[in-house]
């Protein structure tokens, strides 16, 4: 069986943003992806942890640094085939003042991370959507600032170069899903089911790119 481990924040945890807690198993993207690839015998392992960031310490809730867990959460599961990750809103927060630029240097430090523990690890990097325009007002997140809102739009460009450097899948997750209106930060549940599907199509995808692959090395095999 193959095993594909989530390794998000909030957004891949299932937080709900009209109530604060959590959506049921079945409505969560990683829920319904598990559900879809069963048939497949692909096992979904969900990791997601509200506040997570790629290298930052939150000092009030202690855990959330995902440097610090990637690697011994995919030792945990192992052996993991394919690593889905999406990180990087929480990092655009204020208190942590990082550019787009460093918060792509975090998800590097993850990928290298990972991929030294097993090279031969297939990732998907998934870029979140974008925060609201609104977040950082008083009644939403005021952990966020309006150059939050402008550094989240920039990620996607910096996650699809570096996916490419490093030979991973990409999805752009704003491609595809929106944050709630409830609180300009969270998938909704049409959220959920959109970015469940389009994981689903990169999945497909890369399973027809190996057959096609397995294939033309068997038919250069018998030429030689």
């Amino acid at each position: 069986m193959k095993t594909i481990l989530c390794f998000g924040d909030s957004n891949t945890y299932g937080y709900r943003p009209d109530t604060g807690k959590r959506y049921a198993e079945d409505t969560r993207w990683t829920g319904i992806l598990r559900e879809k690839l069963k048939d497949r015998k692909i096992e979904v392992i969900e990791e997601g942890l509200v506040g997570r960031t790629t290298v930052f310490e939150d000092s009030i809730r202690p855990g959330r640094k995902g440097i610090d867990y990637l690697v011994p959460l995919l030792e945990t599961h192992a052996p993991v085939d394919e690593l889905i990750l999406m990180l990087g809103t929480n990092d655009c927060k204020s208190i942590y003042k990082a550019s787009p630029e460093v918060i792509g240097l975090g998800i590097e430090r993850l990928i290298k991370g990972a991929r030294a523990f097993n090279p031969k690890l297939e990732i998907l990097l998934i870029s979140p959507i974008y925060l609201g325009d609104d977040v950082w007002k008083e009644e939403y997140d005021p952990e966020f600032d309006q150059e939050s809102v402008q550094t989240s739009k920039k990620l996607k460009d910096i996650y699809k170069k570096m996916a490419k450097k490093y030979d991973c899948q990409f999805l752009a997750a704003s491609d595809v899903a929106a944050p709630s209106i409830v609180d300009q930060e969270h998938l909704n549940e049409e959220g959920h089911r959109a970015l469940a599907n389009a994981v689903l199509q990169k999945i497909i995808e890369q399973q027809i790119e190996k057959i096609i692959s397995n294939e033309i090395s068997i038919s250069s095999d018998n030429l030689k």
